[in-house]
């Protein structure tokens, strides 16, 4: 569904533009008709009516509460999609900005994260710059394509603050740029298709450590958008439909997957996940949750060694639950462990008592997908997951 909706989509604007250049028409000829005749902006309004059938997509809940937590999804994917690629989209002028937070969600966005974007070119070399700050872990990665294209938004370069040099006031410079620059300099490779820059700063306790201040401007520019054009907006707007389109339908399709082995954690393949801008340095381990009103998920495992580790719940459409308000996650800082070394986590509607570690809040869903990760960790174990009675979690061992 998802791909013929792309490919009608992409043949109309070819056959279009194709008409139009055999009459002696520019690009720039081509953008500005589009834009005068109105062309552009209904493809883009065609688009977004499209992605609503990702409710109705195989699998997905027809109940009122998760259709509604449906469309508030596409409306915050087109928040996210203007923000990213109308008013943050000059690669000459990039700015850091967050696409993804507490109110844009997808993918299974990580609770612990503080995510940055910047529309970046291959065209151009760029510095970031700031201060390291105390989070516990800072990753940048370079993605190109966009999710709804072929190929999807890959990672195609990665590095995080452990494997650079850092001031001993905390500064740092990171250039991004495809030719290696001389010296010794922090360095992340572009390729002439990069289209963004993606920073992940992973909190271990929020509550008391400092984010990285960063800023991103690229070399030898002067820092200012460039007027905008007819072309800008057209292409901007595709972009902006396809971001829609494409990441609803792509996360629609792995909800429908992980479907096929409920209230289990299996390892996700990796490569699929780099395909999807996912950081190489993690191993996720997904599936869907289901658990009827007088039910609890128990989950288990020894965590090896490892940079962090963390579990939550999201929804249907793979948002995160609201972690500004309850407990929907839990990472080695946050978590108490067994005498062992282990951990248990429990998943479930209400609150099992002081006697229950690790509780989940369902925050009034019956179903959705579950995250577990490994961040840079030494091995990868299964979790391993139970359904039980929700009046027998007092008497486990």
């Amino acid at each position: 569904m998802k791909a013929l909706l792309m490919k009608l989509l992409a043949a109309y604007r070819n056959a279009a533009l194709f008409m139009l250049k055999l009459r002696g028409k520019t690009p720039a000829d081509v953008a500005g008709q589009r834009i005068v005749s109105g062309q552009a902006w209904n493809e883009f309004c065609d688009a977004l009516k499209a992605a609503g059938g990702v409710l109705l997509f195989p699998g997905a809940p027809r109940d009122a509460f998760n259709q509604a937590e449906g469309y508030r999804y596409l409306t915050r994917l087109v928040r996210a999609g203007l923000e990213a690629f109308i008013e943050s989209a000059d690669p000459r002028a990039p700015v850091l900005m967050r696409l993804c937070n507490e109110t844009v969600k997808l993918g299974s966005d990580n609770p612990d994260n503080y995510y940055q974007n910047a529309v970046i070119s291959g065209e151009y070399d760029y510095r970031i710059h700031g201060t390291r700050g105390t989070v516990h872990y800072l990753g940048f990665g370079v993605q190109k394509g966009q999710y709804g294209q072929a190929g999807g938004m890959q990672t195609t370069a990665y590095v995080d603050a452990s494997q650079f040099r850092i001031e001993p006031d905390g500064s740092f410079e990171l250039i991004l740029s495809r030719t290696r620059p001389a010296g010794d300099e922090n360095w992340l490779p572009l390729e002439l298709e990069s289209s963004a820059v993606i920073v992940r700063q992973t909190f271990g306790d929020r509550q008391n450590e400092r984010i990285a201040e960063l800023r991103i401007e690229r070399i030898g520019g002067d820092g200012l958008p460039s007027p905008v054009t007819a072309a800008d907006i057209d292409k901007s707007l595709n972009t902006a439909s396809t971001f829609v389109a494409g990441a609803a339908f792509l996360f629609a399709k792995w909800g429908r997957d992980f479907q096929q082995e409920e209230n289990m954690l299996t390892l996700f393949d990796p490569a699929a996940a780099t395909a999807a801008g996912g950081d190489p340095n993690i191993r996720y381990y997904h599936n869907y949750w289901r658990l009827a009103p007088d039910e609890a998920l128990v989950i288990e495992v020894m965590p090896p060694q490892c940079d962090a580790w963390n579990f939550q719940l999201d929804n249907h459409w793979l948002e995160s639950l609201d972690y500004r308000y309850y407990r929907i996650h839990v990472n080695q800082f946050t978590a108490r462990y067994r005498p062992d070394g282990s951990v248990r986590v429990v998943v479930a509607h209400s609150d099992p008592g002081a006697g229950v570690d690790n509780w989940i809040n369902t925050v009034g869903h019956d179903c959705g997908v579950m995250t577990w990760r490994w961040i840079r960790a030494e091995s990868h174990p299964t979790p391993q997951v139970r359904v039980v009675k929700f009046s027998e979690l007092a008497q486990l061992p």
